[in-house]
């Protein structure tokens, strides 16, 4: 059995409570609150900032040209995402540019922590592992709600952005590069990259889960 073919397994429950629950639910049918809507955008464009920057970091670590080349990418899409998200979704969804109105809050504080500490301190293998959550976890609910959208859903414009065949090859690649790695390290990197992979996708619960209870700094 290939790395993330386990990878998967081992957080299938995870992944069918992610779908279930109301924030992944109300965005499908299009009755999520705006205000939980623009408080996940905010966050996650705070997120994109940080994410994109340690896609980048992993490049600089990797050996092989191809793998380095291939996580800049990934490194610059995150960004242009980010900008994609001020220039028209900020705009068409009314939200208050992250910057001036929201600091990162605790979820996404977290979350971008463990990933950097993840690929600063821990093998690359276990790098690539920890950030294949953000990939392979947003393909599959992107798809998830495009099957299941209701029309006219005024989310329709930001849900095709993550259910696009060009993100969806980013998600192979990524995927074939953490199997590469797993396939050439030890059984102890393994269950490392397998303990990282588990932990990123429990954090991108808790990030929807943020989103729908604006979870904020206590004051």
């Amino acid at each position: 059995m290939r790395w993330s073919n386990q990878a998967w397994t081992n957080i299938a429950p995870l992944y069918d409570h992610i779908i279930a629950m109301p924030f992944i639910q109300e965005l499908k049918a299009g009755t999520l609150p705006l205000k939980k809507f623009q408080f996940y955008m905010q966050q996650d464009a705070r997120y994109l900032e940080h994410f994109g920057r340690v896609l980048a970091y992993i490049g600089s670590k990797s050996t092989e040209n191809d793998q380095a080349i291939q996580f800049f990418d990934f490194g610059k899409n995150a960004l242009i995402v980010e900008k994609a998200l001020h220039e028209t979704y900020f705009k068409q969804f009314k939200v208050v540019d992250a910057h001036e109105d929201s600091a990162i809050q605790p979820i996404c504080h977290h979350y971008i922590h463990f990933l950097k500490s993840t690929a600063a301190f821990e093998p690359i293998e276990v790098a690539v592992a920890a950030v294949l959550p953000c990939f392979w976890i947003y393909k599959e609910v992107g798809d998830y709600i495009v099957a299941k959208a209701q029309p006219n859903n005024p989310y329709q414009a930001w849900i095709d952005t993550y259910s696009g065949e060009d993100f969806a090859e980013g998600v192979k690649k990524a995927i074939a590069f953490a199997d590469k790695m797993a396939e050439n390290s030890t059984e102890d990197i393994r269950i490392q990259m397998w303990q990282a992979f588990e932990k990123a996708s429990q954090l991108e619960y808790q990030f929807w889960d943020a989103a729908y209870h604006t979870i904020r700094w206590k004051e």
